[in-house]
C-alpha cells in the first residue's frame, strides 16, 4: 500500500516516469494504478489525440514501440496503456529495445497481470532505472479483513467484525470482487454508516445465519442443534455452499485450535498473531479451547482429513453431501 501511495503522490507532484511496468498475481492494484494514470495525467481535451489503449492479444511489441515513439499533439505528453500485456509473455523481452531509448514525452503503462517477470532480467533492470516496476502481490486471507477496514475508512465508513468476516469467508482474497461489493454498499448506505451483517445479507445475498462463520461458532460452542440446522441448509443449497469449502474451513479451524492448545504464551495479542485471526474472534477460540481437549482436537483433525478426501470423491462412492456433513458432525460432537 505504501508503494502505491508513493507512485500516486509522485504523479501528483509532477514526477511522472516514462514507463510503468505493473505486474503480479493481484490484478486489483494493477487496475487501480492504470486507471489513475488514465484518468489524471492528461486533461479531457488532451486525451482525444494523446491517449491510446492497446490490448496484448491484439498487438505485437513492435506495435507498442511504434505507438510509444509518436510525438504528442498539442500536449506535453501522450499516454499509452497496454492492458492484458501478459498475453505478450513470449515476446515481452523484445521491449528492451524501446526501453533502452524511450520517448520521454510518452508515458507507457504495461499491465502484466497474474504473472511476474524475474527481477534479474535485463528488461526489468532497464525499466527500473528510468521508470517504475511495481509488483502487485496477493494478500493472504488473514490480511484481507484489515484491507477491507482500511478501504472503508478511506471512504468514510466502518464495518462490524462479523460483516467483515462474512465478506472474507464468501469472497476470499479476491480484492476486485470485494471492492465491487463494497461499492454497492456505499451506494446504498449513507456516508458514516457502520456496515453490519444484515447489510451483507440484504444487499449482497449471503445469509447471516447460515454460513461457515456461523457453523464454526456452533461447533466451537458445541451447539449441536444450530450446527445440524446449518449443515442441513448447506445440503439443500449445495451450489452456494460447496462441501469442499466447508470441510476446508472446519479443518482449518481445528488446526488453529490445536496450535492454540500447544501455545505456551496465551497472551491474546500473541494468540491472534500466531493463529492469524482477528482478535475480536478470539473469544470463539477461547470457548472452543475449553470445550475440546487437545486429544479430542487431534482426533477431529484426523476425521476432517478423511472427510475432506471423501468430499473430493476419493474412496467414498460419491456419498451425498448430507451424509458427509452428518459424518463430520458425529466425528466432532461424539
Amino acid at each position: 500500500m505504501d508503494e502505491i501511495l508513493k507512485i500516486i503522490n509522485d504523479i501528483k507532484s509532477g514526477n511522472i516516469k516514462p514507463i510503468y511496468f505493473l505486474m503480479g498475481e493481484e490484478p486489483y492494484y494493477i487496475d487501480k494504478l492504470s486507471e489513475y494514470i488514465e484518468d489524471t495525467i492528461l486533461t479531457q481535451d488532451e486525451k482525444a489525440f494523446n491517449q491510446t489503449v492497446l490490448y496484448g492479444r491484439d498487438v505485437a511489441i513492435e506495435d507498442i514501440a511504434s505507438t510509444a515513439m509518436r510525438y504528442p499533439m498539442m500536449a506535453e505528453r501522450q499516454v499509452v496503456i497496454v492492458k492484458e500485456a501478459q498475453d505478450l509473455a513470449k515476446t515481452i523481452d523484445d521491449l528492451e529495445k524501446y526501453v533502452s531509448n524511450p520517448m520521454l514525452s510518452t508515458v507507457l503503462v504495461i499491465c502484466y497481470k497474474y504473472k511476474t517477470l524475474d527481477k534479474r532480467k535485463k528488461l526489468v533492470k532497464l525499466i527500473d532505472k528510468i521508470g517504475v516496476v511495481f509488483e502487485s502481490k496477493k494478500l493472504y486471507e488473514n490480511q484481507v479483513g484489515q484491507w477491507i477496514t482500511r478501504v472503508l475508512q478511506g471512504k468514510g465508513y466502518t464495518i462490524e467484525p462479523k460483516a467483515n468476516a462474512m465478506l472474507v469467508e464468501f469472497l476470499g482474497n479476491d480484492l476486485s470482487k470485494i471492492n465491487n461489493e463494497l461499492e454497492k454498499l456505499q451506494i446504498i448506505l449513507p456516508k458514516g454508516s457502520a456496515i453490519a451483517a444484515k447489510h451483507i445479507e440484504e444487499n449482497i445475498g449471503f445469509s447471516k445465519d447460515f454460513n461457515n462463520f456461523e457453523l464454526l461458532n456452533a461447533l466451537g460452542s458445541k451447539n449441536q442443534l444450530k450446527a445440524y440446522q446449518i449443515v442441513q441448509y448447506f445440503s439443500e443449497n449445495e451450489k452456494a455452499n460447496p462441501i469442499i469449502v466447508t470441510t476446508s474451513t472446519v479443518f482449518g479451524f481445528f488446526v488453529k485450535l490445536l496450535k492454540y492448545h500447544g501455545l505456551k504464551d496465551k497472551n491474546p495479542k500473541n494468540v491472534a498473531s500466531v493463529l492469524g485471526v482477528n482478535p475480536y474472534f478470539l473469544k470463539d477460540y477461547d470457548l472452543a479451547l475449553k470445550n475440546y481437549p487437545m486429544k479430542k482436537v487431534s482426533q477431529i483433525v484426523t476425521t476432517m482429513r478423511s472427510i475432506d478426501v471423501k468430499s473430493k470423491g476419493v474412496g467414498a462412492n460419491a456419498l451425498p453431501s448430507h451424509d458427509l456433513f452428518k459424518e463430520m458432525l458425529v466425528g466432532i460432537f461424539n
